[in-house]
């Protein structure tokens, strides 16, 4: 019985447990991105994207970001992350969610948005921002769109100096766009509740 309630209390207490706390009260949860560039803070918008916000805050509440890559930069496009470790692995990914493209949101400066395959509903665990005004990327009448889910609240600077960086050809990956120099996502991290 004891070795059961000390079990019990450990498995408890136990991160894994404890980081499932998506903030479900709050609609616009912020998260801090510490990067090998300095600190980005996003404000998330759960009202006008739920699904896309509570995927995206269980690989953060998990720490699956933290020590990933920003594998693919495209100047006065967009700097994408989430996907791949420093040694260009492809990290575990969880089901594709409904793609919530039609909200409202839009594809501007500084948004954070799913990143996705051709297929509409494959987004999983690779997010982007926007260095510029990307509205090609919204839906329309007749194909879907990128789910922008947050915005930049602070670091857009930071942001926009990654997105500067030298990129060029990588095999491994077969894009074009990867940085020449590793920036790192150190960690991920959903704060407090004001």
């Amino acid at each position: 019985m004891t070795r059961w309630l000390i079990t019990l209390l450990l498995l408890l207490s136990s991160p894994m447990v404890l980081a499932l706390d998506l903030q479900q009260d709050n609609l616009h949860p912020k998260v801090e991105l510490d990067t090998s560039m300095g600190k980005i803070v996003v404000e998330l918008d759960r009202s006008r994207a739920p699904l896309t916000v509570n995927n995206f805050l269980t690989y953060v509440v998990r720490g699956d970001y933290n020590n990933t890559i920003f594998h693919r930069i495209i100047k006065d496009f967009v700097v994408q992350g989430g996907g791949y470790d420093p040694q260009l692995k492809t990290l575990p990914e969880d089901k594709p969610i409904f793609n919530e493209s039609g909200n409202g949101l839009s594809n501007t400066l500084g948004t954070i948005a799913m990143a996705r395959e051709n297929d509409p509903h494959t987004a999983t665990r690779q997010f982007y921002f926007n260095v510029a005004d990307n509205t090609k990327l919204d839906p329309s009448p007749k194909r879907w769109g990128y789910a922008v889910f947050g915005e930049v609240t602070a670091g857009l600077d930071v942001l926009q100096k990654m997105a500067q960086v030298p990129t060029g050809p990588n095999a491994a990956l077969q894009w074009e766009d990867v940085p020449l120099s590793p920036i790192i996502l150190k960690k991920a991290t959903l704060l407090p509740m004001p």
